[in-house]
């Protein structure tokens, strides 16, 4: 099941929808079916991008869990129980 990507004649809203055999896409924002089809450019998976991203998750996912602390820690200082 392909991932198009549409922009809607109407509002200009663009987007992504997974469009099965048979079925007739919409637009999330207006609800109509008067679309064009966009070209999407590929994903390309190469050693150097697969390192590139897995280091940006790394990242991420170090502030994120730097923040789950810090809220954590607020939330036992301010709960004496």
């Amino acid at each position: 099941m392909p991932i198009f990507e549409y922009q809607c004649v109407s509002c200009r809203h663009e987007f992504e929808t997974l469009v099965r055999t048979g079925d007739t896409p919409a637009c999330p924002k207006c609800a109509s079916h008067e679309l064009t089809k966009l070209i999407s450019l590929p994903a390309i998976k190469s050693e150097s991008s697969h390192a590139l991203a897995l280091s940006a998750a790394h990242r991420r996912d170090k502030v994120q869990q730097g923040d789950k602390a810090r809220e954590q820690r607020e939330y036992e200082l301010s709960h004496d129980d």
